[in-house]
């Protein structure tokens, strides 16, 4: 719950006030059902396993690193079985992080809500999850290049934490300011409008 809740639930907050604005605000069912086409669908699905996703591997990181190592740090049989057992859950993660990150990415740049600080910031962001990918597949892996990795699991898996606190804090900065960007701009909109239907 600790994990779940900052983690999630903004994400899942600002998925689901627009659903709940459409069956709410006195929308007609004709304009509900067209907001319901493939497209809205498929982006609606795309967030919810980006967030999903990052929220099962941010916290079983947590988990390994706070609980597991802590447990077990005399027996490295048993890490390292536990290792082969989350191997399959990070490479899955990965794909699936990669798959409706580029997905989500595509859509903002489609619907011209990206300017420059969106692309600093967006942009950073996937440095840095490349870069977590790169230390979370390390951390599981087998290959003598990445030993020195899991000789130090602790201390990068602290690292991946890091960085996946940082990602998390600049998508909270991404998403409420383009919700503001949009409010400013929907707020524009309906004051020219009146200003139009007054003439």
């Amino acid at each position: 719950t600790l994990i779940f809740s900052p983690v999630i639930a903004p994400a899942l907050c600002t998925s689901i006030i627009p659903l709940k604005e459409l069956c709410c605000s006195g929308s007609s069912e004709n304009e509900w059902e067209k907001s319901m086409d493939p497209m809205f669908v498929l982006s609606l699905a795309s967030r919810w396993i980006h967030v999903g996703t990052a929220v099962v591997l941010v916290g079983g990181l947590f988990a390994l690193r706070f609980v597991v190592h802590a447990v077990l740090a005399g027996r490295p049989d048993d890490l390292a079985a536990i290792r082969g057992r989350w191997k399959k859950y990070v490479h899955g993660g990965i794909a699936l992080l990669l798959l409706s990150g580029g997905f989500n990415y595509w859509r903002a740049i489609a619907a011209g809500r990206v300017d420059g600080i969106y692309h600093a910031m967006v942009d950073t962001k996937i440095l840095l999850a490349m870069g977590s990918f790169f230390l979370s597949s390390a951390l599981v892996g087998r290959s003598a290049g990445t030993q020195k990795f899991r000789d130090a699991a602790p201390k990068w898996a602290g690292v991946v934490l890091l960085l996946g606190a940082i990602i998390i804090a600049l998508s909270g900065v991404v998403k409420v300011r383009d919700n503001a960007k949009q409010a400013s701009l929907q707020a524009a909109g309906a004051a020219a409008n009146e200003t139009v239907g007054q003439k």
